[in-house]
């Protein structure tokens, strides 16, 4: 005779399944979008709590590191909004002018290359943020566009647009 599994208990073994395989990403994305070790640390445990309260209404329709992804991503989101209220988010477009100004010989350090780089990913907007940040994971444009509500060919396009402005600017130290 199969168990039918309670209710109650079917959220804890999905969080426990979702945890167990998406902790690193979660962390990672944590560390992202907050430099400040202890405030990563507490939206890595936002972001797990979330999930956890999420996997009530969780019904399937779409594969478990997806609603896993897109909630640990809104909620990254509604963070960063919440911290940036009053801060101007830059767009693509803008992102470039600010590459621009950079000093050409902190090329040099790659410590400060990534510092350069992580700042400049946080200062894209929340869409933008995590359409790479989701590419960076490893994450295939349709599964993104799942996350992130866009369709497939705008997440290529955001991707590529991202990619080609960090390539332009970090190996040829020139504006996309």
């Amino acid at each position: 005779m199969a168990r039918i599994e309670s209710a109650e208990a079917a959220p804890d073994r999905l969080y426990a399944e979702a945890a167990a395989a998406h902790a690193p990403a979660i962390a990672r994305l944590a560390r992202a979008v907050e430099a400040d070790a202890d405030r990563a640390r507490d939206l890595e445990q936002d972001i797990h709590l979330g999930l956890w309260r999420s996997l009530g209404a969780y019904d399937g329709r779409c594969a478990l590191s997806t609603w896993a992804y897109r909630v640990a991503h809104n909620i990254a989101a509604t963070h960063v909004a919440r911290a940036r209220r009053g801060a101007r988010l830059v767009s693509l477009d803008e992102a470039e002018t600010i590459i621009a100004t950079d000093d050409p010989e902190a090329r040099i350090d790659h410590a400060h290359i990534l510092t350069r780089l992580h700042g400049l990913i946080a200062a894209l907007k929340p869409t933008d943020r995590s359409v790479i940040l989701l590419y960076l994971e490893g994450m295939e444009a349709s599964v993104i566009a799942d996350i992130a509500g866009l369709s497939t060919g705008n997440v290529a396009v955001k991707v590529h647009r991202i990619k080609a402005l960090l390539a332009s600017h970090f190996t040829t130290g020139t504006p996309a």
